[in-house]
């Protein structure tokens, strides 16, 4: 039995040994029988408890109980929540399904409409911690490297650390990431950049630039239909990107 029941249950105070009742219902006295057990001296006033330092760990289970106690649901839920959000803020011109296999990987494509990227569809990857929402930003890595200051051009993973150096929870949300991937294409940063032909390009020979990036968009125009790097049910594929472009073209004009 648990002790704190044992405790509770056993605390029904009986009536002292020194007081009964008689036949008639007077109450007589008898003497005090001599107790077995010590008396435990009374607690002063002023006394301090002592407790024991919790180990790391215990501290560790505490702070983070979360995750501990019931992480993997947690975990599912804001999944689950954040993709709601994705779809309540209907983001122009992108196109995201989490995977058949894992919660924690998202498929999308974005197209770009006017500008130095016009016409480009690019197919990308978010990763997200499986921590979430308490560890770093998710990341979000393109299929092909695309022409772009702040694109990997050996990974393709897009700077996403620029726009969220710190993620902070219930404040940020993967739609943001999503809008920023999008953004990144309308307006040119070169500051710090990941690649830095593009940036130096752009800022001393846009011309140069401006085909490099056509080129860019031919490329992976030329590999939407190719099969998924990832086999999963839910990867973007062609036919899928053919009817997201089009609810896209149709959703909003521009």
């Amino acid at each position: 039995m648990n002790p704190f029941w044992s405790m509770s249950t056993g605390s029904v105070r009986k009536r002292p040994d020194a007081e009964e009742k008689t036949l008639s219902g007077e109450l007589r006295t008898s003497p005090l029988r001599a107790s077995a057990k010590k008396q435990l001296p009374s607690i002063p006033k002023n006394a301090v408890p002592i407790t024991k330092p919790a180990s790391p760990a215990m501290s560790s289970q505490s702070t983070n109980g979360t995750h501990a106690s019931y992480g993997p649901f947690y975990l599912e839920y804001s999944l689950l929540a954040e993709f709601t959000l994705v779809v309540k803020q209907k983001l122009p011109g992108v196109y995201v399904q989490p995977s058949y296999r894992s919660a924690l990987m998202w498929f999308g494509v974005i197209f770009i409409r006017h500008g130095l990227y016009q016409d480009g569809v690019f197919k990308f990857t978010v990763y997200i911690p499986d921590n979430y929402p308490d560890g770093d930003c998710p990341r979000l890595v393109f299929d092909l490297p695309v022409f772009h200051p702040l694109v990997d051009p050996l990974s393709g993973e897009l700077d996403v650390k620029r726009a969220f150096a710190k993620w902070r929870r219930n404040h940020n949300h993967i739609w943001q990431v999503l809008m920023y991937a999008r953004r990144v294409f309308y307006k040119i940063d070169t500051t710090a950049p990941l690649n830095p032909e593009a940036a130096v390009l752009y800022e001393k020979d846009i011309q140069l630039f401006k085909s490099k990036v056509v080129d860019s968009v031919k490329l992976c125009s030329s590999h939407l239909f190719d099969q998924p790097k990832i086999e999963d049910p839910y990867a973007i594929i062609s036919q899928k990107i053919s009817t997201a472009k089009a609810c896209m073209f149709l959703a909003s004009p521009g």
